[in-house]
């Protein structure tokens, strides 16, 4: 859980990775489908589209928006093998461990969770006056 903290914390000062956040619309989307399908959503993205050792489409296979684990990606620098080249050392060209699959589905995971307990903190909060 450390090395996931550092990693969040990292990310926050890159002013590229810190513009994102997951929209009303993903929020609306986690809170219909549950938090454990989004985690095998973002298992099945990673598996399909960053874990072979070439991704067809390589630093373009990840939408910007559309799905809270797209925003997560390029949140927490996952969206391609350059990113996770350039942050995480992970070299290009050969496939991704299942190890380091479930690092990356957890940290994809911890940023939502903190994106989306923000949104819920801050709706406790604008009752708890009244």
């Amino acid at each position: 859980m450390h090395k996931l903290r550092a990693a969040l914390e990292r990310l926050k000062t890159s002013p590229f990775r810190a513009r994102f956040h997951l929209s009303e619309q993903d929020k609306a989307y986690i809170d219909q489908k549950g938090l454990q399908v989004i985690r095998s959503h973002a298992a099945e993205f990673v598996a399909k589209r960053l874990a072979p050792a070439y991704p067809q489409k390589d630093g373009k296979q990840t939408p910007m928006r559309g799905h809270p684990v797209f925003v997560a990606q390029h949140a927490c620098a996952c969206c391609c093998r350059g990113c996770l080249e350039k942050w995480y050392q992970v070299p290009r060209g050969r496939a991704l461990t299942e190890q380091e699959q479930r690092g990356i589905v957890n940290l994809l995971m911890a940023w939502i969770l903190v994106e989306y307990q923000a949104e819920q903190r801050g709706k406790g909060a604008s009752h708890s006056g009244s």
